[in-house]
C-alpha cells in the first residue's frame, strides 16, 4: 500500500538510512529489504548471470541521532561524489561485491534543518513503467531506482513556539512610541510640616530630570532611582568668617648647605668600633 493510501492519521516517518545487503539474512535489524520490483521481478543486481547470489537493496526508517535522508543519486564510476553525499554502506555476505560502475549516494541531513525528506523507495524493471508521485534516481544493472519526497512526521519532539505576552511586546526596543515613565515604588515619603533646604531642592530637581532622561528606555533604571541625594553635613561648604590659614606660608625652602649640615654624618662611631675591634685582636694575638 503507497503513502497516499495509508489512512487512520498514521505519522508519515522519512527514510533515515539506505543500504546494500546479501539477503535477509545479512540484512540489519530494523531495515526493509526490498525483495521484489512493482512489476514483479525479483530485485536481485546480480553482476553477471554466472553468480549465485547477488545483492539487494534495503533501507530504515528507525530514529538514527536526528538525521534523515534528504535525497538520493546514482552516479557513475567517472563521476565524482557530490559534495554534502556519501556512498551507502555495504552489509554483504564474505567474498561478496557491489558493482562499481554505477554506485548510490545519499545526502544525510539533520531532520530539523529540512521540511522535506525521502519517505519511501521502490525499484522497477528497466521497462517503461511509471510510478505515480515517483522520481526516478536512475538505472543500475537493469534496474530503476524510484523515491518519493515531501514533507514529513518528526521523529523527535519540537518544542512549541512560546506565546510573548502583552508586557514583553510594549517592552520592545522595535516599537516607534516610547514606552511610559516607571514610577519608582522606593522614593521615600516627606514628613508633613517638614521643610526641604533650597540645595536639597536643587538636587531633586536634577535628579527629577535625570529620571525622565532615563525613564525613555528601560535599562537605564537601576535600583537605587529615586533615592535623593544628599551631602554629609560634615563636607557641606562652610561660610564663616575665618579664612583657612595658607599651608604654603609655613613651608620654608631649604637650601643644598642646609640640607647638608642638617643630615650630615662623620662615622665616627663605626670608627670608634673598628679601632675597638682591632685593639683587642692584636692584644689577643700578642698573649
Amino acid at each position: 500500500m503507497s503513502l497516499m493510501e495509508q489512512g487512520g492519521g498514521a505519522p508519515i516517518r522519512p527514510v533515515t538510512a539506505v543500504a546494500w545487503t546479501s539477503n535477509s539474512a545479512s540484512c540489519p535489524k530494523d531495515f526493509n529489504l526490498i525483495s521484489s520490483t512493482e512489476d514483479g521481478v525479483a530485485a536481485n543486481f546480480t553482476r553477471s548471470f554466472a553468480m549465485k547470489s547477488g545483492y539487494y537493496l534495503c533501507y530504515s526508517k528507525e530514529p538514527s541521532g536526528g538525521m534523515v535522508v534528504s535525497d538520493i543519486q546514482v552516479i557513475s564510476d567517472k563521476e565524482a561524489i557530490p559534495s554534502g553525499y556519501c556512498f551507502i554502506p555495504e552489509h554483504l555476505e564474505p567474498k561478496a561485491s557491489v558493482w562499481k560502475k554505477k554506485r548510490v549516494c545519499v545526502r544525510l541531513v539533520q531532520e530539523c534543518s529540512v521540511e522535506a525528506a525521502v519517505l519511501d523507495i521502490k525499484v522497477t524493471a528497466k521497462s517503461r513503467m511509471m510510478l505515480q508521485h515517483y522520481t526516478c534516481i536512475g538505472d543500475i544493472h537493469g534496474y530503476v531506482m524510484w523515491c518519493r519526497k515531501g514533507p514529513f512526521s518528526s521523529l523527535l519532539p519540537r518544542a512549541k513556539p512560546r506565546k510573548v505576552s502583552l508586557t514583553l511586546r510594549e517592552l520592545s526596543l522595535d516599537q516607534n512610541t516610547p514606552p511610559l515613565p516607571l514610577r519608582p515604588s522606593n522614593a521615600p515619603l516627606l514628613p508633613p510640616g517638614r521643610k526641604i533646604s533650597s540645595r536639597r531642592g536643587n538636587l531633586g530637581s536634577n535628579d527629577a530630570v535625570d529620571k525622565a532622561a532615563d525613564n525613555s528606555n528601560i535599562y537605564g533604571i537601576s535600583a537605587i532611582d529615586g533615592v535623593p541625594f544628599a551631602l554629609h553635613p560634615k563636607f557641606e561648604t562652610q561660610t564663616n568668617d575665618t579664612t583657612p590659614v595658607n599651608i604654603l606660608d609655613n613651608i620654608r625652602i631649604k637650601s643644598f648647605q642646609d640640607i647638608e649640615n642638617e643630615y650630615n654624618y662623620t662615622f665616627k662611631v663605626e670608627e670608634n668600633a673598628a679601632d675597638r675591634s682591632r685593639s683587642f685582636l692584636s692584644t689577643g694575638i700578642t698573649s
